[in-house]
């Protein structure tokens, strides 16, 4: 029903935060990351999802459309719902999360309140057959760039599960593959690579 809502912020707290558009205050609830992105009296733009249940109606939004595709593959595995997705996204980064998935680091997800260790896995299991599972890495268009001595892009698997991470984030194989490579150097780590890649 909504895709996104632009005002200013007419007040917020750690969960949520108020937009008012023309007038009308429209309450978020959001990621501690979103609601932190934005101050009081500044315009911002929020893409949101509606969730309506029997009993309740509620906005959700984030800055970011990573965070709001997360928070949506989140709410549709089974046993997480709005307030497990949101304390998921407040306490992991987008892109650790989707290092997490891709790498199948459940123990990450473990960490977060309101997840145990089965329902770690069931994400993890859950969202990488469904964003990552159907992308083959000799599918991918192979990057010949050279790096330091004679490594290619493609031939180290760290440089593969950071492109599997950004296509989980939504971007395209070719797209994903080519702002790794913008970004890598030999021997860096999966997360910071993918961190990398989202400030491009």
């Amino acid at each position: 029903m909504f895709e996104f809502i632009k005002g200013f912020v007419a007040g917020k707290d750690s969960e949520s935060v108020v937009v008012d558009v023309n007038g009308v205050g429209f309450k978020i609830f959001t990621s501690q990351t979103s609601a932190a992105g934005c101050e009081e009296g500044e315009n911002v733009k929020f893409f949101t999802y509606l969730s309506v249940k029997e009993d309740d109606i509620s906005l959700y939004g984030f800055l970011t459309l990573s965070e709001l595709r997360i928070f949506k593959e989140l709410i549709n595995v089974n046993g997480v719902g709005p307030k497990v997705a949101i304390s998921v996204l407040s306490q992991i980064s987008v892109s650790d999360f989707s290092a997490a998935v891709v790498t199948g680091n459940h123990k990450l997800l473990s960490k977060v309140k309101g997840i145990g260790p089965k329902l770690a896995q069931r994400i993890v299991l859950e969202l990488k057959d469904r964003l990552v599972g159907s992308v083959q890495t000799e599918d991918l268009p192979q990057a010949e760039v050279k790096v330091s001595g004679n490594a290619l892009f493609g031939k180290d698997p760290v440089f593969e599960d950071a492109v599997e991470a950004l296509i989980v984030l939504g971007h395209n194989p070719a797209k994903a593959r080519a702002i790794v490579a913008s970004v890598y150097k030999e021997g860096m780590a999966l997360e910071d690579i993918v961190k990398a890649s989202l400030s491009v």
